[in-house]
């Protein structure tokens, strides 16, 4: 197997992380590496045919190419030029002559999973929902920072859920897509459709339920949908950043719910635990780092499990395309890699605006709009309070952001907004919230 095809396993690793599974598995998965001539800054990819082509092109070009800057690293910072071909385009005896299959997936399981002190209770609880789903803990509540493992859990409950009843209806969804599927079956009045795909899952497994809160159509929701299947004996397991007494704007009667099972949380990894990973990652990964240089790099990613992960794919990437040596040396490219594309993108306005249209069930074009509805015109100034408070814009530059208001009326909606976070506590909580959202994305 050629160095291309190996690092194409690291390519579709951070897709994966990116994308829903439905759309990693009809898009991605279907294609196959070609050829990469990294001097010339060009990959050749297969897809089966013009459709794939087109929407490939259309909807997917921005993120493979994320993904080879983020593999590759240095030396693709300006870009990358990516050509899809159809069969027809190649060469029936060249296509013979090679082999284009991706090699196994890494998967997440209770086998990959590595157990230590911060988060061997965490990983029990998954294993007991596993086994007996609906059983004693549900719904099953796991929290703890970003990086740390919480969605592995959930993957591998659902895995071994499926391998023991295929049959089963495992659902995996976060909590942000399922605001945005809520709204759009609103708008297409398929709600239905909706009611009926989530309540009639056997597991139903939500992912950073944390964005929720403080949408009211979104909790009102998930209230039905969480009485449901808790009723028809179904299992709920969800993750979040935070236990549920701190997430500030959460509706009292889901903060109960949520607490009525068992509540595990994760915690950063040990040093121990830490170098577990990094071998276990690289034997997943089909190479080999000495001992001095797993410990290098245990101790210089303490908080994150993917930060460990990402520095074994990075110096793999090193290895195979400059021949590096899988040392320190190597190690520390890899870790500056990924601290160099740790920090967190800038936050815009068109964020900030998106998450409070989320919350207030508006559209960002309301919030831009002259509509001037209670909804709106409270998730507009809201907007501009937190633009302000986070972007530090002047004045004139948020008005023009907000459809080329003048200075007084920007002025006027930061009064207004500060008037009623200081006697209003929920108002406070809800727009603390948002912010945390934001920052957190």
């Amino acid at each position: 197997m050629n160095s291309f095809n190996e690092a194409w396993d690291l390519i579709c690793d951070f897709c994966k992380e990116k994308i829903t599974g439905v759309a990693y598995k009809t898009w991605i998965s279907k294609i196959e590496p070609l050829q990469l001539n990294f001097d010339e800054k060009q990959v050749l990819l297969l897809v089966p045919n013009e459709f794939y082509r087109q929407t490939l092109s259309k909807c997917y070009i921005s993120l493979l190419k994320d993904a080879f800057s983020e593999v590759f690293g240095i030396g693709l910072e300006s870009g990358i030029n990516i050509c899809f071909l159809i069969p027809s385009e190649i060469d029936s005896a060249n296509s013979n002559n090679n082999n284009y299959k991706i090699s196994a997936e890494y998967e997440f399981t209770f086998e990959t999973y590595i157990v230590g002190s911060s988060n061997k209770f965490a990983h029990a609880a998954a294993l007991a929902v596993a086994a007996n789903p609906a059983g004693a803990y549900n719904p099953l509540f796991i929290y703890g920072n970003s990086g740390l493992g919480k969605t592995h859990l959930l993957y591998a409950i659902c895995n071994e859920v499926k391998k023991n009843n295929a049959q089963k209806i495992c659902l995996y969804i976060k909590g942000d897509d399922f605001t945005n599927e809520l709204i759009e079956s609103i708008r297409k009045n398929t709600t239905e459709e909706f009611h009926q795909k989530y309540r009639e899952a056997d597991i139903l497994l939500v992912d950073d339920i944390q964005f929720i809160a403080g949408k009211d159509s979104t909790q009102e929701e998930f209230f039905h949908t969480f009485n449901s299947l808790y009723e028809a004996k179904k299992q709920i397991v969800l993750t979040s950043d935070r236990p549920p007494k701190e997430i500030q704007t959460l509706e009292d009667r889901l903060r109960t719910r949520f607490e009525w099972g068992l509540i595990a949380d994760i915690q950063p990894p040990d040093f121990e635990t830490r170098i577990a990973i990094v071998k276990r990652k690289a034997e997943l990964l089909g190479v080999k780092i000495p001992n001095d240089t797993c410990e290098y790099i245990a101790k210089k990613l303490k908080n994150n499990i993917r930060q460990l992960e990402g520095a074994v794919k990075k110096m793999k990437a090193h290895h195979l395309l400059g021949g590096e040596p899988m040392g320190i040396q190597t190690a520390q490219m890899a870790i500056s890699d990924i601290l160099n594309n740790d920090q967190p993108p800038p936050i815009t306005v068109e964020k900030i605006i998106d998450e409070v249209s989320r919350t207030f069930n508006v559209t960002p074009e309301d919030i831009r709009s002259s509509k001037r509805s209670a909804s709106v015109s409270s998730a507009r100034q809201i907007s501009m309070y937190i633009v302000r408070e986070i972007t530090q814009l002047p004045l004139v530059s948020i008005g023009d952001e907000f459809g080329g208001r003048d200075h007084s009326t920007i002025v006027y909606a930061l009064q207004q907004v500060e008037k009623n976070l200081a006697k209003n506590p929920k108002t406070k909580a809800m727009v603390e919230d948002i912010i945390k959202n934001v920052r957190d994305r």
